[in-house]
């Protein structure tokens, strides 16, 4: 499966538009992540905690919208973007969307 945040893949060009395909994952992470979470905002630094969070999130979300795409037999995904939000506190969405489509390689 071809992932990319481009409206095309070169070499190829788009024979069928399937759609809309995402995949979202809300995570939160448990209390003394939290907690040490806080201290680093005190002292400064980056908070891994949540960079940690973050990335296994993307990583699911992309997986997610990835299966979607596949279940409609679909080559690529172009234009994929990501949005989060905030569900409740120290809880966030990451979704990940883009267009499924089918390729045929330029001669």
């Amino acid at each position: 499966m071809i992932l990319v945040t481009t409206d095309f893949v070169p070499g190829y060009r788009v024979t069928e538009s399937l759609g809309l395909v995402r995949g979202s994952t809300i995570r939160a992470k448990h209390i003394g992540k939290d907690i040490v979470a806080s201290l680093r905002t005190i002292f400064g630094g980056e908070i891994k905690e949540y960079t940690e969070m973050l990335v296994e999130s993307r990583a699911e979300s992309m997986r997610r919208m990835e299966l979607q795409a596949e279940r409609l037999k679909a080559d690529a995904v172009l234009n994929v973007r990501f949005v989060t939000s905030q569900v409740m506190t120290g809880a966030a969405e990451l979704l990940a969307y883009g267009t499924a489509v089918r390729l045929a390689k330029e001669a």
